[in-house]
């Protein structure tokens, strides 16, 4: 099994980054070698990758997510399997350090010699890169999904109370 590691400072608040990030149909906007997310279910998304002549379809299942922490990943087929997670760090109150980690498990001779020539640590870096000019260029995020997964289950929607409310407290 392969595995690429590659980290990006991005000029936004962790939330807007990670709110950002679990938007998956946006990703074809800045990760080229994505040209399709179908979301399936709350921890099933459908993603199609491709570069050059090599086009894969591949259902994924999020195994953990922790709002404006993590999001962990792993392939439901068989071949190619692939697993990773993307990290979120504040780095102060307008930074946000993302880490990407991907394993995987190239099939064919297509997919080795593009492992093999680099292409995809190249593509993970290419996406992060863009994936910062997006949200740096849109200041916020487009949507964000606030839910938390553990061990493959969705866990139990809690909304944060509204930010504009103040605790009043008793007088008297």
């Amino acid at each position: 099994m392969s595995a690429i590691e590659e980290t990006i400072d991005i000029g936004v608040p962790v939330r807007t980054a990670y709110n950002q990030w679990t938007q998956f149909k946006s990703f074809p906007r800045f990760a080229a070698a994505v040209k399709k997310v179908d979301q399936l279910r709350p921890n099933v998304t459908c993603w199609v990758i491709g570069f050059g002549p090599l086009r894969r379809e591949s259902e994924v299942e999020i195994v953990r997510q922790q709002p404006d922490r993590c999001v962990a990943w792993r392939s439901l087929e068989r071949q190619p399997r692939h697993r990773g997670e993307v990290s979120f760090r504040p780095l102060g109150p307008e930074r946000t350090e993302i880490v990407v980690r991907v394993h995987y498990e190239p099939r064919g001779l297509g997919e080795s010699l593009a492992g093999a020539l680099g292409v995809p640590h190249r593509m993970v870096r290419s996406g992060l890169e863009h994936f910062k000019e997006f949200i740096e260029s849109l200041g916020e995020e487009s949507g964000g999904w606030r839910g938390a997964i553990s061990k493959g289950r969705v866990q139990p929607f809690e909304p944060e109370p509204p930010r504009s409310q103040v605790p009043k407290w008793p007088t008297g």
